[in-house]
C-alpha cells in the first residue's frame, strides 16, 4: 500500500497563514523587504496597497512610508514590475530574473506581436521602425535615470506617433506609441515603474531601466517561483497554483514534479506542500486581528477561498471583476471590511455576528494602529467594492 496522505484541516491552514504571512503580532517583520520576501510578491496595481500591505505586517508601523520609499526608490531592493497573470507586483529585486523567465516571456511575446499587428492594421510604421524608436527611448531613459512618458517623448519625438486601434469597432480608439511601447517594454523586463509623481498614494509613475538580471531557463524559473510560493502559501490545490501563476496546468504539474512537492489532503481534495513541510505546523500565540488593504496578497492568494472567506461575504467585499477590497480579519478568517472616511477616520464593519468583545477590541486596536501611521494621508482603493463605498460615506 502507498503512503497515506496527511490531512491538513482549516485550523492548521489558518495557523500557517498567520505566521508565514507575518500577520500574527509575534510574526511581524522588521523591514518592507522582509514582508515582500515572506509573501513572494505584493500586489502593485494600486500603489497605496503596497504600503498598506507592508504596514499591516511591520513591527514598527511608524516606519511604513519612509522604509518602503527607501526600499523602492533609494536602495531599489524592491522593484515594481509585471508578473503573474499580467499583473503589476512589487518583488524583491533578486526575484526579478525568476519572475521574468517564469511568467513574463510568454506574455511579452504576445504583447509585442499585438502592438506590431495593431500598428500594421492602422497603416502605422512597421516593426523595424518600432525597434529603432525603442532603442532610442531606452538610451534616453539611461541618460535621464527616470522619466515620465511625456519626458521620454520630448527626448524621442517619434514616441508621440498615434494610430487608430480597432477602426470601425464600437471600441475604436486612438493609441499613442509611447503608451503601448512602455507596456511592452515592461512585460519584457526592460523597464520598471520608478518614483511616482507626488506622494506614495499617487498612481502616476516615472519609468526607469529594469535592474540587470541573469536570463534563466523558463522551466527552471517556474520551478523556483512555484517552490517559493508554495513555501509561503502551501498547502494549495492545483487550481490555486494555476490561478496564481497564470500558467498552463501542464506547466504547474511539471514544476510540482521538479521540486518534489508532497501531496496532502484538504477539505476540497488533494493539495500540495513543498518537500519537508508535511508535518504539523506551529500555531500563533493567540487570536489575532488585521486590517488588510484592497488587493492584499493574502486575501488574493488562493483561488479557493472558502477556508478563510465565507462565500456569503463576497458580494460586499469584491468588485464586479473579482478584486478584493479592504478586509477585516480575525484569527485567520475574513470577518468584515473597512474604509477610510474623508476626515481620515478608519471605520470597519463586521459581516459575521457574535464576534465577541475580544475580537472587537483587537480589531479596533488595529484600526487605531492603521490610523496612527496614515495621519493626514487619504487612501481610496483603485477598485472600489460595495462595503468600502458604503463605509467611506
Amino acid at each position: 500500500m502507498g503512503e497515506r496522505q496527511r490531512y491538513i484541516d482549516v485550523a492548521e491552514r489558518r495557523a500557517r497563514l498567520a505566521l508565514r504571512h507575518r500577520l500574527a503580532p509575534e510574526a511581524r517583520a522588521a523591514t518592507p523587504e522582509a514582508v515582500a520576501d515572506a509573501l513572494v510578491a505584493l500586489h502593485g496595481t494600486d500603489p497605496a496597497a503596497v504600503y498598506l500591505a507592508v504596514g499591516a505586517r511591520l513591527a514598527d508601523v511608524s516606519a511604513t512610508v519612509p522604509e518602503t520609499d527607501r526600499a523602492l526608490y533609494t536602495d531599489r531592493s524592491l522593484v515594481r514590475m509585471h508578473g503573474m497573470r499580467h499583473t503589476v507586483f512589487v518583488f524583491p529585486t533578486e526575484s526579478t530574473a525568476v519572475v521574468h523567465a517564469s511568467t513574463g516571456l510568454a506574455v511579452a511575446a504576445r504583447e509585442r506581436a499585438s502592438l506590431v499587428k495593431d500598428m500594421a492594421k492602422a497603416g502605422a510604421p512597421d516593426a523595424v521602425w518600432l525597434k529603432e524608436v525603442e532603442e532610442s527611448a531606452l538610451a534616453a531613459l539611461a541618460r535621464l535615470g527616470q522619466a515620465t512618458a511625456a519626458e521620454l517623448a520630448r527626448e524621442e519625438p517619434r514616441l508621440r506617433e498615434q494610430f487608430v486601434y480597432a477602426a470601425g469597432k464600437s471600441y475604436e480608439g486612438v493609441h499613442t506609441v509611447v503608451t503601448r511601447l512602455l507596456r511592452v517594454l515592461g512585460v519584457e523586463g526592460k523597464v520598471v515603474r520608478g518614483r511616482p509623481l507626488g506622494s506614495w498614494t499617487s498612481s502616476q509613475f516615472r519609468w526607469a531601466l529594469a535592474p540587470r538580471h541573469p536570463e534563466l531557463p523558463p522551466e527552471q524559473a517556474q520551478s523556483e517561483l512555484l517552490r517559493r510560493w508554495l513555501t509561503v502559501c502551501g498547502p494549495a490545490t492545483e487550481a490555486d497554483l494555476k490561478w496564481w501563476t497564470g500558467w498552463r496546468v501542464t506547466d504547474v504539474r511539471r514544476a510540482l514534479t521538479a521540486i518534489g512537492a508532497r501531496t496532502v489532503t484538504l477539505d476540497e481534495g488533494p493539495g500540495h506542500v513543498v518537500d519537508g513541510d508535511v508535518d504539523p505546523a506551529p500555531a500563533p500565540e493567540g487570536p489575532w486581528a488585521a486590517l488588510l488593504p484592497a488587493l492584499d496578497p493574502t486575501a488574493m492568494g488562493w483561488q479557493g477561498r472558502d477556508w478563510y472567506l465565507a462565500p456569503g461575504l463576497r458580494p460586499a467585499l469584491f468588485d464586479y471583476s473579482g478584486n478584493v477590497g479592504p478586509t477585516v480579519w480575525w484569527d485567520g478568517r475574513v470577518v468584515g471590511g473597512w474604509a477610510q472616511r474623508a476626515d481620515g477616520e478608519i471605520v470597519w464593519r463586521a459581516l459575521e455576528e457574535g464576534l465577541g468583545r475580544e475580537a472587537e477590541a483587537a480589531i479596533e486596536a488595529e484600526a487605531e494602529r492603521l490610523g496612527s501611521w496614515l495621519g493626514a494621508a487619504r487612501v481610496t482603493p483603485r477598485f472600489r467594492t460595495p462595503l468600502e463605498k458604503e463605509l467611506a460615506r
